[in-house]
């Protein structure tokens, strides 16, 4: 009868941890933002990535196509869930409006935000995305995670992939960081 009574106050115990969580983090993610407030984060988001990274402004303009998250928020205990909203650019114009969304189950502890970056390699997987109702990483295609090393130098073996993702900008403490999973959908700020 004890097993039982911890099992269920330690139940209860992560499903307040998760609505405190949820609390902290659903301020930023009610309404949808304004393309202005949205289009200003993308830009201060390149600006830094250009800046950090050597080679990332040249493989942009290689890019067919940018997608842009500047903050996604991602928090869990056990449970977990993330969002962010973007913009996706062609030749350094916006043409559509994203939010991501994920949920995890599994070892994970602590909340974050980071940014996102996906960039489009081939009008093909361009044009696969852009046509799609809800676009899933690891179901729809696959994204190259590009690792940044000392200075800013990045893996160029990776770079022949069709899609690569980076993620930038960590503040705070999480464990078990992948793209997997993680849903986009064209949104209407």
């Amino acid at each position: 009868m004890e097993c039982a009574m911890n099992k269920n106050t330690s139940s209860r115990f992560l499903f307040y941890v998760s609505i405190i969580i949820v609390g902290l983090i659903l301020p930023d993610i009610g309404f949808a933002k304004s393309a202005k407030k949205i289009d200003a984060g993308v830009d201060e988001s390149l600006k830094s990535f250009f800046e950090e990274i050597g080679a990332a402004k040249d493989l942009a303009e290689k890019a067919e196509g940018v997608l842009v998250f500047p903050k996604v928020i991602k928090a869990g205990i056990g449970i977990g869930g993330e969002y962010g909203e973007g913009a996706l650019r062609i030749k350094g114009k916006t043409v559509d409006y994203y939010s991501t969304a994920a949920a995890s189950i599994g070892f994970q502890f602590g909340a974050q935000t980071k940014t996102i970056i996906l960039m489009f390699m081939t009008a093909k997987v361009l044009e696969r995305f852009r046509d799609s109702e809800g676009w899933e990483v690891g179901v729809d295609a696959s994204v190259a995670l590009i690792e940044v090393g000392a200075g800013g130098s990045i893996d160029t073996a990776s770079l022949k992939q069709p899609i690569l993702g980076f993620v930038i900008g960590q503040k705070g403490l999480m464990y078990n960081l992948t793209l997997e999973g993680s849903k986009m959908t064209k949104i209407v700020p």
